[in-house]
């Protein structure tokens, strides 16, 4: 049988053939079988499960042990698509050194195919020293949620024509340094059909327009799982905080109107032995 594994040369392959690219984020085991049963291409190990999983204000207390906590969850699940863990805060910024041997535990020890590194310029000594590591690297430019939480908060990015150009820059001196896909989040359409244009390598929208080699959602926000905090730019395809709160509520007054369990989810056991047991 031939192997169905989705690689780095896969999602090139699709971008130069005009087929969209499908990612969303796992956490954890029985989600992570769900979606790659699904036939989703790339699986993200977010940071974003710091917020959604881990109960975090934002992304930035998220830890290498809880994120390799994640990817070992999620990549014991998958066959078929490519995980990609997110590097968090302060895992990648200080030296490349540091980056690699990071950026090594993922793979080696939580078995990731790939990581991502957030920003452009400032991230490139990192990025280039992972990639000649042979571990290959995704980016992630426009709105970056680490940083953008310390600065300005979540904004859209790139409305400018200087913060486009910065935006376009950082893109195109990732792709440089060797990355094989570049994740556009919250930029105008505009500018994210300009950078896929420009670039080579594949490119993965998230409020970034129609326009991208691909989209990614966090399955969290698609399912209606996770309501403290909604961006514009996400489509919530189930509602699964009413079914799971409904269901929960239902199973508490069975239990207090004494309706659960019933005769059919219990065991039994001889009456002789019942007996025997009552006359002790």
């Amino acid at each position: 049988m031939a192997d169905q594994r989705v690689r780095t040369v896969t999602l090139q392959q699709m971008k130069r053939e005009g087929r969209k690219i499908t990612m969303l984020t796992a956490y954890d085991y029985p989600m992570a079988l769900i979606v790659d049963r699904a036939g989703i291409d790339v699986i993200l190990v977010g940071d974003s499960g710091g917020m959604t999983v881990l109960g975090y204000e934002t992304t930035i207390p998220v830890t290498m042990e809880e994120m390799l906590m994640m990817t070992r969850a999620v990549t014991r699940a998958v066959k078929r698509a490519m995980v990609v863990a997110d590097m968090p805060f302060m895992s990648y910024e200080a030296e490349p050194a540091e980056a690699v041997r990071n950026a090594g535990r993922f793979v080696k020890e939580g078995l990731a195919h790939a990581v991502k590194v957030e920003r452009g310029l400032p991230s490139l000594a990192g990025v280039r020293a992972i990639v000649e590591a042979g571990i290959p690297v995704m980016g992630h430019v426009g709105l970056t949620p680490q940083t953008a939480v310390l600065r300005e908060g979540f904004k859209v990015q790139g409305r400018g024509l200087d913060a486009a150009r910065h935006i376009l820059d950082d893109a195109l001196a990732l792709e440089k340094a060797g990355v094989f896909s570049i994740v556009l989040e919250a930029i105008p359409s505009a500018l994210a059909r300009i950078i896929t244009d420009r670039l080579t390598i594949p490119t993965i929208g998230i409020g970034a327009g129609p326009d991208c080699d691909g989209q990614v959602l966090v399955t969290h926000d698609l399912l209606g799982f996770f309501d403290r905090f909604a961006p514009k730019f996400t489509k919530q395809y189930a509602d699964l905080t009413k079914v799971i709160g409904d269901a929960v509520s239902r199973f508490r007054d069975d239990v207090v109107e004494a309706r659960f369990p019933e005769a059919a989810h219990a065991f039994s056991i001889d009456q002789e032995v019942e007996r025997a047991l009552l006359e002790e």
